[in-house]
């Protein structure tokens, strides 16, 4: 049962994957066509794709016998998931739909680097033997996706002045200020989740090694990932800070995402290494 369950999966992930990259496609050609049916069938596909996303997911859980948010494949096709999700909600909430052609690339270049994981399942080490667990990782998981998006939004605003006045995409980009609007939302979202992931991990912290904060290469960057953004919003609320400068502030918060998800793995290992 569970071979076949992790079996299927790889086929919904496969799926998936393609699903996304013709997303994608017809998100560029909505933009060099000019055409509405272009975004309208790739927001179905994206759909579509989110669908068979979470299916390869539950697969991948009954396949493994427990939560799939415990490895680096498992964490990134759930990241890759999380940009989905909350950029189809933007895109629908907002009537946005040129996002999907921004932020549809950065989802496929992280579900690419899923796909070069090792999908191996193996035991549960006795740290992550906790119901903590899908508390901690399924927020982490929210937060990232939406500061992907406020990224991939902050990105669209730097280049908005460059865009010819009346043209298409000026006239399917929203304003300066509904564009700063909107990224101060997929901010706010995103540090409420993050928050949630780092009390949650340091309950979780006391309860495996006796010790809420260890100062461990991952949770050192999850806070300076926390502050960055939590400096944006301070100057954006007490001092009404707007503009390029939020803009390029929320693209380096989203640099020390990557940096703490795949940078801390790979060049400064710890407690959080098997993820």
């Amino acid at each position: 049962m569970r071979e076949q369950m992790l079996q299927i999966e790889n086929v919904l992930f496969t799926v998936t994957m393609v699903v996304y990259f013709a997303a994608m496609i017809l998100y560029f050609l909505y933009i060099a066509v000019k055409k509405e049916k272009f975004s309208r069938i790739a927001l179905i596909l994206q759909a579509a794709g989110l669908l068979t996303h979470t299916l390869a997911l539950v697969c991948r859980g009954i396949g493994a016998g427990r939560v799939p948010l415990t490895n680096q494949y498992e964490f990134a096709a759930s990241f890759s998931w999380g940009i989905s999700l909350v950029t189809l909600i933007f895109i629908l909430k907002f009537k946005f739909p040129i996002l999907g052609a921004f932020a549809m690339p950065v989802n496929f270049l992280i579900i690419g680097y899923a796909a070069m994981q090792s999908k191996e399942v193996h035991e549960l080490m006795p740290a992550l033997q906790s119901n903590w667990l899908v508390f901690h990782v399924s927020t982490a998981i929210i937060a990232y996706g939406a500061f992907a998006v406020s990224f991939v939004i902050a990105l669209i605003f730097l280049a908005r002045d460059k865009m010819k006045a009346q043209g298409f995409m000026d006239q399917h980009i929203p304003d300066k200020e509904k564009l700063d609007m909107i990224s101060y939302r997929s901010v706010a979202l995103g540090l409420l989740f993050l928050t949630f992931t780092i009390f949650t991990g340091a309950i979780w912290a006391e309860k495996s090694w006796g010790s809420y904060w260890s100062w461990d290469p991952k949770e050192t960057w999850s806070l300076v990932t926390w502050i960055i953004y939590a400096v944006y919003l301070h100057l954006r609320i007490r001092n009404g800070w707007k503009g390029r400068s939020a803009a390029v502030f929320a693209a380096v918060g989203f640099v020390c995402v990557i940096f703490t998800y795949i940078g801390v793995n790979t060049f400064l290992p710890g407690v959080h290494s098997y993820k």
